[in-house]
């Protein structure tokens, strides 16, 4: 993970270079030293996601290798999941609650129209990070949704993308944090 890498290098190369600058070397004590960012766990049920449930782990996955300040895994037995995930007939589209909780729909519709299953995914997933549509959009962008249209399979988070979770969950080294609004049907 980026940050918390990042996070331990940093403090390393402090207590190297106090000392350069003619301070008093102290040793930092070792739960500084050693310390790394905890992740936000997000729990995800893709349960109800029915021929959708490979995607969706695929698209949990994408964030999980984009960002540092949440973990999206998913529900363990008898827990109760922040994320809710369903298969339907209709559009794709998000319901976020407080940032991290809400339901996503990967619609049937978009997936017979020929959109990717996972970009759908990871795009939907996003809505739930915090991030808004940007329509239109190119396909670099995850949150242009649809318009990027079907040709583009891209389910990655740009920077921009990734800069916003990461501030929105509290990530280190983050930029300002998207406005999403809550309790909104975000319809892909």
């Amino acid at each position: 993970m980026h940050v918390r890498t990042l996070t331990t290098t940093v403090a390393a190369v402090l207590a190297v270079t106090f000392p350069l600058l003619g301070g008093q070397a102290v040793a930092a004590p070792s739960s500084v030293a050693d310390h790394t960012l905890a992740a936000r766990v997000v729990t995800y049920d893709a349960s109800g996601a029915a021929e959708f449930k490979s995607a969706v782990d695929r698209g949990a996955a994408i964030w999980n290798e984009s960002v540092d300040a949440v973990e999206l895994r998913p529900v363990t037995a008898g827990q109760r999941a922040n994320i809710r995930v369903l298969a339907d007939n209709g559009w794709p589209r998000a319901l976020p609650g407080s940032l991290g909780n809400g339901t996503v729909y990967i619609g049937r519709q978009a997936v017979d129209q020929g959109y990717n299953t996972v970009r759908i995914s990871a795009h939907e997933l996003g809505h739930i990070l915090g991030l808004p549509d940007r329509k239109p959009g190119p396909c670099s962008s995850l949150m242009s949704g649809s318009s990027a249209g079907v040709a583009c399979t891209n389910p990655y988070p740009n920077a921009t993308e990734k800069a916003e979770v990461e501030a929105d969950f509290g990530g280190a080294l983050a930029g300002p944090a998207a406005t999403t609004p809550r309790g909104v049907v975000i319809v892909d």
